[in-house]
């Protein structure tokens, strides 16, 4: 199917907003289907983004090698596989600059954008707070995170351990970290994240280089 046919073929949906509550499947441009969750009053993906195509049909670019040093780069709009091997992106997604993320060609579906630091503030408030919600939003057992805590993913938001891109070109904590970009910038350079580590027992509110490489969840516009 072509990404015009896609597109079009993009269902919009409602949901009853109730904490855990599953909603409808959304497909993204490239046909990658997401499970979704009401939390609060706002509808997630359960899984991190996978596309490679901004919701027009336009390419979202990808450096090669993986590795390539992007430091120079003014407003580098790219997105990796985690160190360039297609089979991590099936599981954990991929890892887009913020440039990629906020370009207004829209890397979610139609209907659906990359969260503001207040949405994921939302989140985790509706979810028992940074210490609660570490546990309740974080994937349980030892599948995906290397090591193993006090995940339950009680809530069923199923946060993995994507990783980060940095800008030099290295890749890091894949299976131990997650990361995942707001919309929201911190000045010329830096963009608010949230960070999922195996060793914090807690949800940190992180400023990271608008260059590094993160995952992404989308929310459903209200």
């Amino acid at each position: 199917m072509q990404h015009k046919e896609v597109l079009i073929a993009t269902i919009f949906f409602s949901c009853v907003c109730l904490i855990g509550a599953h909603a409808q499947t959304v497909k993204d441009i490239d046909g990658n289907v997401y499970n979704t969750i009401t939390i609060g009053t706002k509808v997630w993906m359960v899984e991190n983004l996978k596309t490679t195509h901004f919701r027009n049909g336009d390419l979202i670019k990808t450096t090669i090698p993986a590795t390539s040093d992007i430091r120079n780069e003014s407003s580098p709009e790219y997105q990796w596989a985690y160190i360039g091997k297609e089979s991590n992106a099936d599981i954990y997604g991929r890892l887009y600059t913020w440039y990629a993320v906020t370009d207004s060609r829209g890397v979610c579906p139609v209907g659906w954008h990359v969260p503001t630091d207040a949405e994921w503030t939302i989140l985790i408030n509706s979810s028992g707070g940074e210490v609660v919600a570490y546990s309740k939003l974080k994937e349980a057992g030892e599948s995906h995170w290397q090591k193993y805590d006090s995940g339950t993913n009680e809530i069923g938001f199923t946060a993995l351990p994507g990783g980060l891109r940095n800008n030099t070109g290295s890749f890091v904590d894949i299976e131990t970290r997650g990361y995942w970009w707001s919309s929201s910038e911190n000045g010329m350079y830096l963009a608010w994240n949230r960070l999922i580590s195996y060793d914090m027992n807690s949800i940190f509110r992180y400023l990271s280089l608008k260059r590094n490489g993160l995952s992404v969840r989308c929310t459903l516009n209200n």
